[in-house]
């Protein structure tokens, strides 16, 4: 049909972006947490299988310790993601209980998918925990993950670690939930009369350019990581899309082959 998307997916990761859990002023967006437990609650009950990569540890922990900006020294962000984990896990357990689901938290390093042992370990938990209908809650171990270390730790914002865990689990479908109503032509904040790509299925040098700008102050990511994730996935032969995680119900819509956000797709899939 020429007015839906084919969307076929069993199992999903979907990220959810630091500006979808804190608000402007810096404060946790309950609503969010909780439609989010909401939604993935409701797939779980329907069969799908759920893995939720998470940012907002550091904006979670800002709001923790009344501070209004990231603190320079990499020790004090470290301390900030610890208390901002915590307190992120907490409010996630809260809500999926009141949905009457099981989550787990699950923290990683680029180091746990360099090395084959390890990787094949985590995808064991993975897919134990998918098995139990627990739903996986990632995010970066930034206690431990640091630039300065002789091995490669970091991965350097959500919006990849969403694509190597999609990658490394076979998901079907990344969703990433951003500020963003999904990927323009132009700059949509400099531009007034920039139009929203429905559909890519190439990410080229281009595509890059587009791409402007970083993250909010309490998060990592941008345009330009997103398309990085996106290139990972149309490689692979899987799909991505990017839409505006404001209301988390919009997973339902998604998944329904409403034409919301960006659509990033294989140019084999578009022709099934």
């Amino acid at each position: 049909m020429a007015d839906s998307r084919d969307i076929k997916a069993n199992r999903i990761v979907v990220k959810v972006g630091t500006s979808s859990l804190i608000h402007p002023n810096g404060t946790v967006n309950l609503k969010t947490f909780d439609q989010l437990a909401f939604v993935l609650s409701a797939l779980n009950n329907q069969g799908k299988q759920l893995i939720l990569v998470s940012s907002g540890a550091m904006g979670v922990g800002l709001n923790k310790m009344h501070l209004k900006n990231r603190p320079e020294e990499i020790g004090a962000q470290q301390a900030l993601s610890a208390i901002g984990q915590s307190e992120l896990m907490t409010l996630f357990t809260q809500r999926f209980d009141h949905y009457l689901t099981d989550i787990a938290q699950v923290l990683l390093t680029h180091d746990n998918f360099d090395y084959p042992k390890n990787s094949k370990y985590i995808m064991n938990t993975f897919d134990c925990l998918l098995a139990e209908n627990v739903i996986p809650i990632v995010n970066e171990n930034d206690t431990v993950a640091i630039d300065e270390l002789d091995h490669k730790t970091t991965f350097g914002d959500n919006d990849q670690l969403s694509a190597i865990v999609a990658s490394h689990v076979d998901a079907d479908l990344l969703i990433v939930l951003s500020d963003v109503n999904g990927f323009f032509d132009s700059n949509p904040h400099k531009n007034e009369n920039a139009k929203l790509i429905p559909e890519c299925s190439q990410i080229n040098e281009k595509t890059f350019e587009i791409a402007e700008g970083r993250g909010s102050r309490f998060g990592t990511g941008g345009m330009h990581t997103k398309l990085l994730a996106a290139k990972r996935m149309i490689e692979e032969g899987r799909q991505m899309v990017l839409a505006n995680g404001k209301d988390p119900k919009v997973i339902f819509d998604i998944l329904a082959g409403k034409k919301i956000g960006t659509l990033f797709t294989p140019v084999k899939t578009k022709e099934r």
